[in-house]
């Protein structure tokens, strides 16, 4: 695409062909993530060719019934793993699948609700593909887990660990900034009790409103110092992928929980809301840990050694490679285990690498998605049908997982390459002579 607007400096003219124009639109509307009106105005600017935004939306609309019927037809078997969530456009609901392992979107339908009826429909669209993961993963979505349980009993929905983190670090903030707010007050009340004695015009009020402020601001900083420490317990030794077994991590768990029941009440509400949510969320949110802990069992059996090195190599990959802790520690297994260490390291590595924990990828394509969805009011079924089977075979140019470099989402899937998005659709790709 970018090689065509390169030759429209040539000093013969472009031949602007009906098929090549269709590209073209695509191009942009796809890549450039162009409106249809500024299609218009670009290949009016620029191509010297007039075009109406009728003509516009009717080349898409054939083109989106071509990727609908190339998006039905993938076989969904392969996917382990499935993401969901929900994204709005003009306060409608847009339902998103995505593969963990090879970004592949597999349910990409703007609804009018996104209750247990509208999710289930769609989840069983995707089953006659063959859709059929060890297990999801989704935030607390009502809709979206009511719907997965009526049509998929057997399959577990495990927590998004994301959003509760966010939760918390939400509470710890805000926290932060009353007990700030106290101390700037109690130190502002001074300055005026300082002014207050040099005029002789100390009062018992003055000395009552000290006496609060102190209180306040000793509670609120307490406070807050305790709820930073709990999210940071939370965070490194209950979530993190490389930690404890499950059960150490529920008995962590519940003694947060404790630890925030006792220090909330009428005053602190998002400390109570938060508490509500991991005590609802418990299971759902360790799930991980009891899928890691399985892979770590099938490890030590293969390795024909102890659970409890293998679980030692794995709380390894949580030190930095550049402490000292890190090389102190891998000295000590290394003595233990001598060259069975390195392969060990390996399939460690690799259990912690394929157990995902959030559906952080469906949140990363909501992003992208959003530069679609800004300039349009509302979102047609062919257009999202469109957009699903342009993002699915588009290669990506680079990306931070090496595998995943110069191959697009289906290959990822599938396993094998396939012809540019274009040339799926049945366009011949423009050449340079």
């Amino acid at each position: 695409m970018y090689q065509g607007f390169h030759n429209i400096r040539a000093t013969k003219p472009l031949p602007v062909t009906k098929n090549w124009l269709h590209q073209l639109i695509l191009g942009l509307v796809l890549i450039c993530h162009s409106s249809y009106r500024g299609v218009v105005e670009l290949l009016h600017d620029l191509f010297d060719t007039s075009i109406s935004v009728g003509t516009v939306h009717n080349r898409l609309q054939s083109t989106a019934e071509k990727a609908a019927e190339i998006n039905k037809l993938q076989d969904l078997s392969r996917i382990e793993v499935g993401l969901h969530d929900e994204i709005f456009q003009a306060n409608k609901p847009v339902l998103v699948g995505v593969d963990a392992a090879s970004t592949y979107c597999y349910l990409l339908e703007g609804v009018a609700h996104r209750d247990e009826d509208t999710w289930g429909c769609h989840l069983l669209d995707a089953i006659d593909q063959g859709f059929d993961p060890d297990y999801t993963i989704a935030d607390g979505g009502s809709g979206l887990r009511a719907g997965q349980k009526a049509v998929m009993p057997e399959t577990p929905c495990h927590g998004d660990v994301f959003h509760i983190q966010q939760q918390f670090g939400q509470v710890a903030n805000g926290l932060a900034r009353q007990a700030q707010g106290a101390t700037t007050w109690r130190i502002k009340l001074e300055q005026k009790i300082a002014q207050a004695k040099l005029m002789n015009s100390m009062t018992q009020r003055l000395t009552i409103q000290q006496v609060k402020a102190n209180r306040r601001e000793a509670g609120l900083v307490a406070r807050a110092q305790d709820v930073k420490t709990l999210l940071q317990w939370f965070s490194h030794d209950v979530l993190a992928l490389a930690g404890p077994s499950l059960s150490v991590r529920q008995e962590l768990f519940d003694f947060i929980a404790t630890e925030l029941k006792q220090r909330e009440g009428k005053s602190y509400p998002t400390i109570r809301k938060l508490r509500k949510a991991l005590h609802n969320q418990r299971d759902q949110l360790l799930a991980f840990a009891g899928v890691l802990d399985q892979k770590l069992t099938a490890i030590a059996i293969r390795s024909e050694l102890p659970l409890q090195a293998v679980r030692d190599v794995c709380l390894l990959h949580r030190k930095h490679k550049t402490s000292n802790a890190y090389w102190e520690q891998w000295n000590h297994l290394h003595s233990q285990l001598s060259g069975k260490l390195y392969g060990l390291m390996a399939a460690v590595g690799e259990a912690l690498k394929h157990t995902p924990r959030a559906s952080s990828m469906v949140e990363n394509l909501n992003s992208r998605l959003r530069n679609y969805f800004f300039l349009r009011r509302s979102l047609g079924g062919s257009y999202l049908s469109l957009l699903q089977y342009f993002l699915n075979h588009r290669r990506f140019i680079r990306s931070r997982v090496s595998e995943r470099a110069g191959k697009s989402p289906k290959e990822l899937l599938t396993g094998q390459p396939h012809p540019h998005w274009l040339e799926l659709l049945g366009f011949e790709r423009f050449q340079k002579a």
